[in-house]
């Protein structure tokens, strides 16, 4: 794994220069994911959970993931890519230009490219705003499964 930084208060998130880049590890994403995510989400179309009609049906000869699935693992990899301590809140504040680009098989590794592109001073709340482009590598595809940048708001006691 490849931390973009690791930073434990409000000027070392500032003095992050944009363009430094990180690296989670690989995930698997299981069938079992699959499963539970259609549960949760009331999603069970063929293409995720149906093992035979996939097999016989879909290029990838098997079931793929929910493109939101894939996008849920984005605080679990995100957070193995970097890490901002002693922040009093952290806030989601939204997404850019999302794209779902490559189908994941179920049994394939993903893991999560980012690259930092600012860190902005909000003067209404003092908080500090965070844009991480963010790229899902589908291991062994020369194409990312999905992209998209991240915008979240940190905000620390003074």
């Amino acid at each position: 794994m490849n931390k973009i930084f690791e930073v434990a208060a409000r000027a070392e998130l500032l003095a992050v220069p944009p363009g430094v880049t990180g690296q989670s590890d690989w995930l698997v994403v299981t069938q079992e994911m699959v499963d539970g995510f259609a549960d949760v989400t009331g999603d069970h179309q063929w293409i995720h959970v149906d093992r035979e009609r996939a097999a016989r049906e879909l290029p990838s000869g098997g079931t793929i993931a929910h493109g939101f699935l894939t996008l849920s693992l984005l605080p679990q990899l995100l957070e193995a890519s970097w890490t901002v301590d002693n922040e009093r809140q952290s806030l989601n504040y939204g997404a850019e230009r999302l794209r779902f680009i490559s189908p994941v098989p179920t049994g394939s590794r993903i893991r999560l490219n980012t690259r930092l592109v600012s860190v902005e001073e909000r003067e209404q709340d003092d908080g500090l705003k965070l844009a991480i482009d963010c790229g899902f590598e589908l291991e062994g595809q020369p194409k990312p499964a999905l992209a998209l940048t991240v915008l979240a708001i940190f905000y620390f006691d003074r």
